[in-house]
């Protein structure tokens, strides 16, 4: 089982050179502010307005192909995408707070877990596959719909699987890969009126991490592209 640490946004440390490319809104560089902050790391922030193009800039996409944020400067010069990547990368470097448990078992139900937001329900719910649903001609009201339903089934998958975890966070009595993608899902779900009844045990990992600075330093509200 993780041992408990404290979130560290407070006394935070900046890396020279490391940047991180973003829009406050994203969910997944949500992600990574929340695991920067956990591992006591500043980077700092570039701003891209996904819904007035900023991410098909030529400059970003010679950058990031892809047109997706986030992506991470590193120090070295490297530019790494994928949310879930970025965290690792961060885990290897910076292994102390841990995201991920000690054993094989339960570091892999961690990333299972996380890859069922960060692959499964995030992708066919964000800005890009929706933009394209109303591009298609279909009613708006037919593109919320599919993105509740999107987010539902996989939030109740979520669900069953920490069913045997005690928590207060997801795995365990620490924050880590886990919850640092389900907080920003809740919020997508949030914003899309989707029904969040029925996952008591979601929400109490959220409760608990809602409690930490770290959590409560990468908010959207909190960044300064918010508006």
């Amino acid at each position: 089982m993780p041992r408990p640490h404290p979130a560290r946004r407070p006394g935070t440390v900046r890396a020279e050179g490391m940047r991180l490319h973003g829009y406050f809104r994203s969910s997944a560089a949500w992600r990574v502010r929340i695991a920067l902050n956990l591992k006591g790391l500043q980077a700092e922030p570039v701003f891209h307005h996904l819904r007035h193009g900023g991410q098909h800039a030529p400059a970003y996409r010679a950058l990031n192909p892809q047109a997706l944020v986030p992506a991470l400067e590193t120090e070295q010069g490297a530019v790494l995408t994928q949310s879930l990547a970025i965290c690792e990368w961060l885990e290897e470097g910076w292994p102390d707070p841990p995201l991920l448990p000690r054993g094989r078992d339960e570091r892999a139900a961690v990333r299972a877990f996380a890859q069922a937001i960060a692959c499964d329900i995030h992708p066919v719910q964000n800005l890009k596959v929706l933009a394209r649903l109303r591009g298609m001609g279909v009613a708006e009201a037919d593109v919320t719909g599919w993105a509740r339903w999107i987010i539902r089934e996989g939030l109740e998958a979520c669900e069953a699987l920490l069913a045997r975890q005690s928590g207060p966070f997801c795995f365990g009595t620490a924050p880590g890969l886990a919850d640092l993608c389900l907080v920003p899902q809740l919020a997508n779900a949030r914003r899309f009126g989707c029904d969040l009844s029925g996952l008591p045990r979601l929400l109490a990992a959220e409760a608990a991490s809602a409690t930490l600075p770290a959590f409560l330093a990468a908010v959207p509200e909190r960044q300064p592209d918010a508006e």
